[in-house]
């Protein structure tokens, strides 16, 4: 990788500061105004995140109009952005001004077996706040990232999402450190919606259309016996808050192939009732099967 230069990385990481600053000092009507007006910014700053959005919602959602989905997923990392802005005040005793949790029972089932629990999550809501909020539910977990490009914004994300006592591991031999997780009875989120290159995952119908989606994440389960539980933090209208949402565990067959689909097919469903608020312009279909031209640009 050709290496940055610092002046970009405190270019960069002065701009992310002062934005994140800006939202955390301000009232919170106020900070959502604030956030939604920066993610504006950068929806006119990069027309190929809308370009993307339109391209997947006409294979995934055909007949749905796109624009009303595009503008609510900007609102959707806007509510984001806030959240993860007031994490150094959101504590346990206000907490459920923030978000609550339906389905805790499926994650105390899945710990009493004493092999780890695995979290299926996705860019779907508010992924930052779903593992910082379980942490002060209940207990501390693992959360799998990538490290950014930008090291000084990396560890300006890192500080805050450690912030409730969730530990990061990060993609590099990142295997090892789950199953010592899960051998401890621990829980550690995944992010299971991402491109896969061809080489590290397997073809999936994803609404209707084949994606390349990472392996590990099943083999993993199958080799330590983890049960894997889909949750999501989804926001609510009525409530004005989120609802963390677990659902029942995922059987796992050890058929990498068909465990991978399953766990997609629920993810989809989860989407499909929730649209407003996944990261459509994401380039979820960038790996294309053999023999087929590229989608995006």
């Amino acid at each position: 990788m050709r290496r940055r230069p610092p002046f970009r990385n405190w270019i960069e990481y002065a701009a992310a500061l002062a934005v994140l600053k800006s939202l955390e000092w301000a009232p919170l009507p106020v900070a959502n105004s604030m956030a939604r007006f920066y993610v504006r910014l950068l929806d006119r700053a990069l027309p190929r995140l809308r370009r993307v959005a339109h391209c997947n919602l006409a294979m995934a959602l055909p007949g749905t109009a796109p624009e009303p989905v595009i503008d609510a997923v900007f609102c959707s990392i806007a509510r984001v952005l806030v959240a993860f802005a007031k994490f150094p005040s959101i504590e346990k005793r206000n907490l459920d001004r923030w978000i609550r949790v339906e389905g805790a029972e499926h994650v105390e089932a899945a710990l009493a077996r004493g092999r780890g629990v695995l979290f299926a999550t996705a860019h779907l809501g508010n992924w930052e706040l779903s593992a910082f909020a379980w942490s002060l539910f209940a207990r501390p977990m693992y959360v799998v990232a990538r490290p950014l490009d930008n090291p000084l914004i990396d560890a300006l994300v890192e500080h805050r999402r450690g912030l409730s006592g969730n530990r990061l591991i990060f993609k590099k031999d990142y295997a090892r450190a789950i199953l010592k997780a899960l051998a401890a009875n621990g829980a550690v989120g995944i992010l299971i919606d991402q491109n896969a290159a061809p080489e590290a995952g397997v073809f999936v119908d994803f609404f209707g259309v084949p994606a390349c989606a990472g392996t590990g994440f099943v083999k993993i389960a199958a080799h330590s016996g983890a049960a894997v539980v889909p949750g999501f933090a989804l926001w609510s209208d009525a409530e004005r808050r989120y609802i963390l949402r677990f659902y029942p565990p995922l059987p796992v067959t050890g058929d990498t192939a068909r465990d991978t689909s399953a766990l997609h097919s629920r993810l989809e469903e989860v989407i499909r009732a929730h649209p407003d608020q996944w990261l459509w312009i994401h380039r979820r279909w960038k790996t294309r099967p053999p023999g087929t031209s590229p989608l995006y640009e």
